[in-house]
C-alpha cells in the first residue's frame, strides 16, 4: 500500500492537503456581501453537484456571508485526489457566474482564499459537525438545522 501524499500550497494562508483527509473548510463571501436566499439555493446546489462524484460531504450549510463544511476528497485518478482548489474552483466559480444575475451584483463575490483543517480523529470531526450543525441556530435563523433550508447532512 503507498503512503498518502502530504502536499503544501500557500497564497496569503497555507493549505495543506493529505490524501484521504476529511476537512472542514469555510470560505467568505468578498467584504461580507449578503447572499440572497435565492444566492444561497445557487451555492447550496453548486456544493452538491458533485457530491458522491469527485468528493462525499458529510455535512454543510450556506449562510448570509460564508459556508462551512465537511468533506472528504474522491480518488481522481488511480493515485491522484481531487485537490482541494479543484473542488473549490468549481463551487464558487460555478456560483460566481450564477449569482450575480439574481442579485443585479457587480463585482466580485467571494473571497480568493479559504479557511482549511484536516481533520484529525473523531473527536474533532463531531466538534467541526457539531458547529456546523448549530450555525444557522446560533444565527437565529432557525429554531433547528433542520427548519434552516441551506443546510445540508448525510444521513
Amino acid at each position: 500500500m503507498q503512503e498518502p501524499k502530504f502536499k503544501i500550497t500557500q497564497r496569503t494562508l497555507p493549505h495543506w492537503e493529505l490524501d484521504g483527509a476529511v476537512y472542514f473548510i469555510t470560505f467568505n463571501t468578498w467584504e461580507k456581501l449578503e447572499l440572497t436566499p435565492e444566492a444561497r439555493q445557487v451555492v447550496f446546489n453548486a456544493c452538491l453537484f458533485f457530491n458522491n462524484k469527485r468528493y462525499n460531504i458529510y455535512i454543510f450549510v450556506v449562510m448570509a456571508d460564508h459556508v462551512h463544511m465537511l468533506i472528504q476528497p474522491w480518488l481522481k485518478l488511480d493515485n491522484e485526489f481531487w485537490s482541494l482548489s479543484s473542488i473549490m474552483k468549481s463551487i464558487k466559480g460555478y456560483s460566481a457566474k450564477k449569482i450575480p444575475k439574481l442579485m443585479k451584483h457587480t463585482g466580485t463575490i467571494w473571497q480568493d482564499e479559504r479557511y482549511d483543517r484536516i481533520i484529525r480523529n473523531e473527536e474533532e470531526f463531531q466538534t467541526y459537525w457539531d458547529y456546523i450543525r448549530q450555525n444557522p441556530v446560533k444565527a437565529a435563523l432557525s429554531k433547528t438545522p433542520e427548519d434552516y433550508p441551506f443546510f445540508w447532512q448525510t444521513s
